[in-house]
């Protein structure tokens, strides 16, 4: 499939939405399912617009202490356990006041709960476009994987292992570093705190293994691509009931932390049509629906740009892209309400966004490998910048995390509360 974007032409359209149709002068209220930085960047965006919002999400979690979100306490038996205990709570009769909302994922614990009880949800909440099949491959690492080879979208070498004597038969054809990354990457990170696990050898791919099967996922093996991270490119759109593309958007990482393996603390808007013909190429293939956003990272032993995952969900560069333009949030609501719903016909370039504490620290570890100077990493943030945490409107958020090292020193914060 070969799709040739340019984006200056591409508008939204409104091919038979779902709708909700309030009472007059209302406006429905929103539940955002998990998230960080993404579910506050909703919230903002949603509350501002003036909608009620409210949060299920871990204990701490910083949408809580915004101004425009209420955080529902609804009890997790243990870490990796919320996805059924929001699947209970939102079919329960606990909330019951809350029927006619419009439920919002932003994690895949929420993808997971939305998909899995689609029809039951449907009685009670209002749901965003979705094809669940699809989203469900998307879930699941190894399956995107495989969807993305069919659709002839390049990928990072990759071996599946589903048991010793399966890891033992590919054992010599492994490349080192390499990734040993669950299948269900929200799965493992619900019971250990981390998505992956970096090996350098074959005795480090196994333990990692064994750790991996313990927490109840699959495994699979991937190639690291190397190279820096500001090779990491992302593509976002919305796809309509046939999987068509309503606009286009990409961005850049500048800087990750940890670096190679963390989330990124540095982003930059930019436009490459190539990024949203592979993407769009991947999409298309499984029939995907609703928000879309994939991720890849050119290689440069080849120049090609080669898969690392996809999300059919807000993800945590959502403050960025409402900033240059494309306010995803509002896109929804709108869309599912019936509201007016404003063209998206370009976005701006060059806009970034900065988590000076996390990029702090992405410096310091650099400067230990003499990967950037003081000077350089200063020049580098000298510009005007959009945060995922601060706003002057809604300050809470980013207070509470300044102080999380202090709660976590006196008990007061769970352990993946508030990241």
């Amino acid at each position: 499939m070969t799709m040739a974007l340019d984006y200056m032409d591409t508008q939204t359209t409104m091919h038979d939405r779902p709708t909700v149709r309030p009472q007059a002068g209302s406006q429905p209220p929103v539940i955002i399912l998990g998230g960080r930085a993404n579910a506050l960047s909703v919230a903002r965006s949603l509350g501002r617009q003036g909608a009620t919002v409210y949060a299920l999400n871990e204990p701490n979690a910083f949408v809580g202490s915004s101004r425009y979100c209420t955080q529902l306490d609804v009890p997790v038996p243990r870490k990796g356990d919320e996805a059924a205990a929001w699947a209970d709570f939102l079919l329960g009769p606990q909330s019951s006041h809350l029927r006619g909302a419009i439920l919002l994922a932003c994690s895949d614990e929420g993808i997971q709960v939305i998909a899995e009880n689609r029809e039951a949800l449907a009685e009670r909440y209002a749901l965003d476009e979705s094809n669940p099949d699809a989203q469900r491959m998307m879930l699941n690492k190894l399956a995107t994987y495989q969807a993305a080879v069919e659709a002839g979208v390049p990928t990072p070498r990759f071996w599946l292992a589903d048991s010793t004597e399966e890891l033992a038969g590919v054992r010599n054809a492994l490349v080192y570093p390499l990734i040993v990354k669950p299948r269900y990457s929200h799965v493992f990170e619900g019971r250990t705190g981390t998505k992956f696990i970096i090996a350098q050898n074959f005795g480090e791919v196994a333990t990692a293994f064994d750790e991996v099967l313990a927490t109840g996922t699959g495994c699979m093996l991937v190639e690291m691509i190397p190279g820096p991270d500001d090779l990491l490119c992302s593509y976002f759109t919305y796809l309509d009931e046939e999987s068509r593309p309503l606009f286009h958007f990409t961005k850049r990482v500048i800087r990750r932390y940890p670096a190679i393996m963390g989330t990124a603390c540095y982003h930059i808007t930019h436009w490459d049509p190539q990024v949203g013909e592979l993407g769009n190429r991947l999409f298309h293939h499984v029939k995907l629906r609703g928000l879309a956003n994939v991720e890849f990272k050119r290689d440069p032993r080849d120049g090609q740009l080669k898969l690392i995952e996809c999300n059919a969900r807000f993800t945590a560069s959502d403050g960025l892209v409402a900033r240059s333009g494309v306010d995803l949030a509002a896109f929804v609501y709108n869309r599912l309400t019936g509201r007016p719903q404003p063209a998206i016909n370009g976005y701006k370039r060059g806009l970034r966004m900065w988590d000076p504490i996390r990029d702090f620290e992405a410096f310091l570890a650099l400067r230990k490998t003499g990967q950037i100077t003081f000077a350089k990493w200063l020049a580098s943030i000298m510009h005007w910048h959009t945060f995922a945490y601060f706003s002057f409107s809604d300050p809470m958020p980013a207070l509470a995390r300044l102080l999380l090292p202090l709660r976590k020193k006196l008990g007061l914060a769970g352990r993946r509360g508030a990241r």
